[in-house]
């Protein structure tokens, strides 16, 4: 297994953490695909969304899979009035990670994370570790300090 940044950046902070090769399918995206075909719960797997918001510039936030992002909140907690999330095809260059790979860790600039307050209830939990078809399990709170992340409400659960 290769070393990606966000996993460098583990190592650097002396961070425990596991990690968790998938198979990577682009039919499959979804986290709820991804979760049943590995045993891993559902609750525990987060992504990363990448937005614009027009006073801030680029967030990142962190939602459980399975729910979706509440805009106006992440708007009140980036202090922004109005957010989008950033197009696909602009995702490498801000970021250095593409669409399925992208990970809170690890992002070409240290842009604000924001994480949503639900991984608080979690003992591990699991993002992407900077490429397709590979997770790192961590804590919350280290995720919170290797990303200076900000705890806060910021999703719509489907779960």
């Amino acid at each position: 297994m290769k070393k990606t940044n966000a996993l460098r950046l583990l190592d650097a902070a002396k961070i425990t953490y596991t990690t968790f090769e998938y198979e990577y399918d682009p039919d499959h995206l979804s986290a709820k695909s991804i979760a049943a075909n590995n045993g891993i719960s559902l609750k525990q797997v987060y992504k990363t969304l990448v937005g614009k918001g027009n006073k801030t510039g680029i967030i990142v936030a962190v939602i459980p899979s399975g729910s979706t992002l509440d805009f106006k909140a992440c708007c009140k907690a980036a202090g922004n009035k109005k957010m989008t999330l950033v197009p696909v095809k602009e995702l490498q260059g801000l970021t250095g990670y593409i669409r399925g790979g992208c990970s809170p860790m690890g992002m070409k600039k240290p842009y604000p994370v924001f994480l949503d307050q639900s991984m608080d209830a979690q003992e591990l939990i699991y993002v992407n570790a900077g490429q397709r078809g590979l997770l790192v399990g961590l804590s919350p709170a280290d995720l919170q300090k290797v990303t200076k992340g900000m705890l806060t409400h910021l999703s719509n659960s489907s779960l």
